[in-house]
């Protein structure tokens, strides 16, 4: 049975993904309008009997003075990548894309490989044998996933390697840390927090920390929370214009789909988060927060804030997002993996990225490009 890929309109891609229990924010129509540089197309793949069988978010992103796009379904396409015959999938896709001028596609399967529970992680950073995370013992595997990747590359698609040595590539983070909700009430969850979180969260409560949701007007200052953390950890922000962008498509898509946290004390903005939601599958997606007063512990408690209203939604899943997966005392980001799996979280590590070259000469451009940024 042949599959078909053509476009299709916002309507017709919402209505799938409200049939499937968990789908990327990131292969949702308004994700396209959060990226005013690349050109946002939905597709959708479709059966013999014309139903929609699968949908995917393809960002173009044009190569300067040059009418060829690299392609981009980040965490995606949202189709059956079980499928026996995945070739009928995927084979329409690169076919697709070249006739809208792509010379390389790139994709995102949301596929885990293996999973670390909490012990096991805390178990591997105390281990001076292990130096990553893949060097420890997983306490999930599926072997499916492993079966997928040599599919994937009998097929001509290629793994894109993490770029630097923090485990964080250029495109989405592989390796996350995610709080398992599913079936625990909010008092197993608790119980699952770290002796250090659940002292936080009492310090907070007991120092008269605050926290509120805020809306659009409290996106400033927000930033310029975030533009300080920034500096401190040692990353390049994002504009205030991007975040208003975010808020503005995400809310006009579902008027719950984004939120954004305030924890305060005694009028002062100490920390501030934004959270995502689509289904069962709720996202901390970008964090902030100021050197001043930090005894006073308003993440922790803001954090709390956040599982427990996620907890409300009916969540099956609180995900904190990229982690490293260095386990070495010098990396700087090895304070943020401690502080998400000391919520309980697991580390989990999906498929990574895949790229499939249609023009080889620009596509090894691209990749020279990449690794100078």
């Amino acid at each position: 049975m042949t599959l078909t890929l053509r476009p299709i309109t916002r309507a017709e891609h919402l209505a799938f993904v409200a049939t499937r229990p968990s789908v990327s924010h990131m292969q949702l129509p308004s994700w396209g309008d959060v990226k005013p540089d690349w050109q946002a197309e939905s597709l959708g793949w479709f059966d013999a009997e014309g139903r929609i069988a699968g949908v995917g978010l393809v960002l173009l992103r044009p190569l300067p003075k040059l009418k060829r796009y690299l392609a981009y379904l980040p965490e995606g396409p949202v189709i059956d990548w079980h499928a026996p015959d995945l070739e009928r999938w995927l084979d329409p896709l690169p076919a697709y894309l070249k006739g809208r001028g792509a010379f390389s596609v790139k994709m995102g399967p949301p596929v885990v490989v293996r999973r670390w529970n909490a012990d096991a992680v805390k178990a591997a950073i105390a281990d001076p044998e292990a130096r990553r995370l893949r060097d420890a013992e997983a306490t999930a595997c599926e072997p499916a996933a492993l079966d997928l990747a040599e599919r994937l590359r009998r097929m001509g698609w290629r793994q894109t390697e993490p770029g630097g040595e923090d485990g964080f590539a250029a495109g989405q983070p592989r390796y996350v840390c995610q709080v398992p909700f599913g079936g625990r009430s909010l008092e197993d969850i608790h119980r699952g927090l770290n002796q250090q979180w659940r002292r936080n969260i009492k310090k907070a409560e007991k120092a008269g920390v605050k926290v509120v949701r805020g809306g659009y007007e409290d996106l400033p200052a927000f930033h310029t929370l975030y533009a300080e953390t920034a500096e401190r950890d040692r990353f390049v922000p994002r504009p205030l214009p991007y975040f208003q962008r975010m808020w503005t498509a995400l809310t006009a898509e579902h008027p719950d789909r984004m939120r954004l946290y305030l924890a305060q004390h005694e009028g002062d903005l100490l920390a501030a988060a934004t959270m995502i939601t689509v289904g069962t599958h709720v996202w901390y997606s970008y964090g902030a927060s100021t050197s001043r007063k930090r005894e006073t512990q308003p993440s922790n408690a803001m954090q709390w804030r956040m599982m427990t209203d996620a907890h409300e939604l009916g969540a099956a899943v609180y995900d904190f997002r990229g982690i490293t997966d260095t386990l070495e005392e010098s990396d700087h980001l090895l304070g943020l993996l401690r502080f998400k799996v000391g919520a309980g979280g697991e580390a989990v590590e999906y498929l990574g990225e895949w790229d499939f070259p249609l023009n080889r000469l620009l596509h090894k451009a691209l990749d020279v490009y990449m690794a100078r940024r």
